[in-house]
This record gives C-alpha cells, structure tokens and sequence, in this order.
C-alpha cells in the first residue's frame, strides 16, 4: 500500500509537470545552460592543474635560476661544484631549454635539450629519441608533427639565431600521459641546441637540483640563495601551487563573464521561494480539500523539484564534458590558457574532480528543491478555503 502511494504521487507529478511543460521547459533550459556554463569551467580548470601536476611531478625539487635586474639571465655552470657540496644534494643537472616561435605555423614551440630527465621521463609513440650527441636529428610533440605535416624520416628546418638554416631529421614522436607537456616539444641534442640558439659556453638556462630528501628541499634553497644572492631556486611544489592559484583565478575570471546567466537562475530560484502562482496555490487548496496530507503535498513539490533539477544537470553536465573534452572548450580555452593559445592543437586528457561535480549539484539542485518546497510547505499548511481564495 505505501509503495503504491508513493508511485501513485509520483504519476500525479510527472502529469502536473506536463501540464505546466513550457513554463517548466524554460525553467530547465535556463538551469542546464547555467549547469553547462559552471561544469564546462570546473572540469576545463582542474584539467589544466591536474596536467600541470603530471608535467611536474616528475620535475627536480628545486630549480635555480640566476636573475638580473628582476629578469631571468643564462646561469653559470660554475654554480654547479658549489651547489653539489651542500648538504642533502644528491645531483645537479644544467638544462639547456628555450621557446621558437615558428613564422610558418604562427606558433610558439619549446626546445629542449637532451639530458637525463627528458631519458627517463618520456616515452615514444614510434621511433626514438636523438642521441645526446648526435647531430641533426630531433624528436618532436604531436603538435608540432601536425602543424608541420611531418613524420618520422622526415626532415624539418628552423632558423638558428645567426640567420643560418638548421635541417633535422625527425627520428621520434613523442606520446605521453598529458599532450599539453609534449605537444609543442622539441627535443635536440646539446651541441644542436647550443648552435641553434647560440649559447655562450659555460652558460646554461638553469639548473635542476634533486635532493635525497624531499623535507630538505626548502633549506637547500635558502643555503643556495645565501651562497648565491644573484640567484633564484624555485622549488617543485611552489610552481604546483603557483598553477593552481592561477587557473583557480582565471576560472573565477570567467565565471563573472557569465555573472548574467548566473544571476538569471538566482532570481529563478529566488522567485520560486517566495511564493507560488495562484494556479498552484488553487492546485495545493484542492489537494487538501480532497485529503491529501501535507506530507503528500511535500513529497509531490520534492518529486518536481527532483525531476526537473536532475533533468536540467545530467544535460548540463554531460553537455559540459563533450565542450571540454571533445571540443576542445572553445568557448573558454582562450580565456585560461592565455599566452599559449598559440601552441599547436591539443587534446585534454579527461579529468573530473567528483567532489566538485558533488559541490556544484549542493549549489544548484539543493537550493532549487528547497525553494520548491518551503512555499508549498507554507500553502499546504493553510486552510484548504484561504489558500484556493489567495
């Protein structure tokens, strides 16, 4: 008998709803195009952070970078016998890396060195990576082999900074677990890179410092910055923070941009909570008059708020994932990405944080149930006469 209640007010639900279909069905509209808008930039944020993890987490403890007048310069390589007797030490590497911007692609490529992180870090979708010696040859990102339209065997030219053109044969193809770390990558040899930028010797760009312990890490920095008061150490998990405050404020950016969408559902459910129409009152007052309990009342009003919350944020939601993921966020990538709309195309690894998918349905399907139920609590405990007289 109870069940049979229950699936008895759940039929008089749906057919109320279907009887008030194009006020409801704009009222969705609105709640799936704010459900949409919010989803796209939560799963397109933790996306870019979750990827700059996996860029970083194979990354030394602490980077050192030498400055000048507040601007970063070429590090001498005579820091490095200094550096490997500090205490708690364990390797210091130079890194020799920079950006191409390529006129032909209108894109801006990073160029790296061959060295024992790049060895042990990445791996190949085909062919190999160059020798650490080997001259003319280069493994390049997926990005750069699609906006170049080249493929292992091939050749490709960059011009060094002397004007000089740089023929290379292309040798591998990098294939990781985030695209956004190798898309636009290029990786040379050490005397390639040197002669295709002309760095001066006894010079590197910075140095990757790795310690035995990773709670030892900021006081190995502070003993570099004392040693060397021109320099900058830079430690892993203060880029990690850095990346995550920056894609965290240009979300909340993007999100005011759509302040009108979000301002349009607030007064949406705000209207909802301070009154019902006079049809649904009347609709309340007859319910009692023929002996439904408040109780019935309350679990109706949950039922439509239920149905048309979940119906507006399965869509918004599932919408959401396909702009991101599939479409490359079009709408938003510009915006949180910045400066690096230039890099060649890539595709996000699909990454959803649950708990906030858990906190954007607390901040928009709780409120729009409650906002359904409160009013109809206030008219379902009113004589059924005075409600259905107003």
């Amino acid at each position: 008998m109870g069940i049979e209640k229950h699936r008895n007010i759940l039929d008089y639900t749906l057919l109320s709803l279907l009887r008030r279909k194009f006020k409801n069905i704009g009222i969705i509209l609105v709640f799936t195009f704010v459900i949409f808008i919010v989803g796209s930039i939560l799963f397109l944020s933790y996306s870019f952070k979750r990827e700059a993890y996996l860029i970083l987490k194979g990354s030394p403890e602490i980077v050192v970078h030498r400055m000048m007048a507040g601007r970063h310069e070429l590090t001498l390589l005579s820091y490095m016998k200094d550096i490997i007797e500090i205490p708690g030490v364990s390797k210091v590497e130079p890194r020799y890396w920079g950006y191409y911007y390529d006129s032909m692609t209108k894109a801006n490529y990073t160029i790296l060195s061959m060295g024992e992180t790049v060895m042990k870090t990445s791996r190949l979708l085909k062919g190999r990576l160059p020798e650490i010696n080997e001259k003319n040859s280069a493994a390049i990102g997926k990005g750069v082999a699609r906006a170049r339209f080249i493929d292992i065997g091939n050749v490709f030219s960059l011009q060094s900074a002397d004007g000089s053109q740089m023929v290379f044969n292309i040798v591998g193809i990098f294939e990781t677990d985030s695209e956004l770390m190798t898309a636009d990558l290029i990786v040379l040899s050490e005397s390639d890179f040197k002669r295709l930028v002309k760095m001066p010797e006894g010079m590197a760009t910075d140095l990757a410092i790795y310690v035995y312990n990773e709670t030892e890490a900021l006081t190995v920095a502070r003993k570099i910055r004392e040693r060397f008061p021109d320099s900058r150490p830079i430690l892993r998990d203060e880029i990690i923070r850095t990346y995550d405050a920056v894609f965290g404020w240009r979300s909340g950016l993007v999100l005011t941009l759509f302040i009108g969408a979000l301002a349009a559902f607030i007064i949406l459910a705000w209207d909802k909570a301070t009154g019902l129409s006079a049809e649904e009152k009347q609709e309340i007052g007859i319910l009692k008059a023929i002996g439904w309990e408040t109780s019935d009342i309350l679990e109706m009003k949950f039922w439509e708020g239920l149905v048309i919350s979940l119906t507006s944020f399965l869509p918004g939601i599932i919408l959401a994932y396909l702009h991101v993921f599939f479409f490359g966020a079009s709408l938003f990538a510009p915006a949180l990405k910045g400066w690096s709309v230039i890099y060649p195309e890539y595709r996000l690894a699909p990454f959803i944080n649950f708990y906030q998918v858990a906190t954007l349905m607390a901040i928009t399907v709780i409120p729009y149930i409650a906002s359904t139920i409160i009013p109809s609590w206030k008219a379902s405990i009113t004589e059924p006469d005075i409600v259905m007289r107003g």
